[in-house]
């Protein structure tokens, strides 16, 4: 089973419906004890880093989630989900990330006179060719990004994909069976439902479960 965290933030059943799409068992998550019966999980997340954060600490789910991100069980996380996986973000001064990874989630300049959010189609280089989670997944590809601010990893190691939007920037980082991405998968046709297919099936394969063809 996919686990998707739900913690108050934002519509997941397009993530939901996305899973199910490509042969996931998905079902949303609200305790701790729900994360243990995963065997994938997902952690989405819209709007303002701060809310995103903040109601994550309220759920009772952030040391559960935090531990689960650590660990080399399977794990994606989306948009805010994914900027939240980084210490800190300049849309919330003051507010902790849950810190897996070391690094700073950064507002777009406008020094380039590019509109901001950007909304749209993007294209994205692939800097981890081997990561089991982007198999399939070729520099060119399209992905569809929504957002005003973008994470800047300490470790170059840990970027996966990469674009550019007036500045190069870490489009996805990766790191054993993790996964995360500024952009939206479940939105991002082609290569993302690859990528969401390539997560259900490494699920699977870790609960010793057949992969939906």
């Amino acid at each position: 089973m996919i686990g998707i965290v739900d913690y108050g933030i934002g519509n997941l059943r397009s993530v939901q419906k996305a899973l199910q799409h490509v042969g996931g068992e998905a079902q949303f998550v609200r305790s701790p004890d729900e994360i243990a019966r995963a065997d994938g999980l997902v952690l989405p997340g819209v709007g303002n880093f701060g809310d995103c954060v903040a109601s994550l600490a309220r759920s009772g789910m952030w040391d559960d989630v935090l531990a689960w991100a650590q660990s080399d069980r399977p794990f994606f996380g989306i948009c805010v989900g994914y900027q939240m996986l980084f210490e800190s973000s300049e849309e919330a001064p003051g507010q902790k990330g849950l810190g897996v990874f070391a690094g700073q989630v950064r507002k777009f300049s406008d020094k380039h006179g590019l509109k901001i959010p950007q909304i749209g189609w993007n294209t994205v280089t692939v800097k981890q060719p081997k990561a089991p989670l982007l198999e399939g997944i070729r520099t060119g590809d399209f992905v569809y990004f929504v957002h005003s601010y973008y994470a800047v990893p300490k470790e170059p190691s840990l970027v996966a994909l990469e674009t550019t939007y007036g500045d190069t920037f870490a489009a996805a980082v990766a790191r054993r069976n993790l996964l995360a991405t500024q952009f939206h998968p479940e939105k991002s046709q082609r290569a993302g439902l690859l990528m969401l297919q390539n997560f259900v099936a490494l699920a699977k394969k870790g609960a010793g479960l057949a992969v939906v063809s």
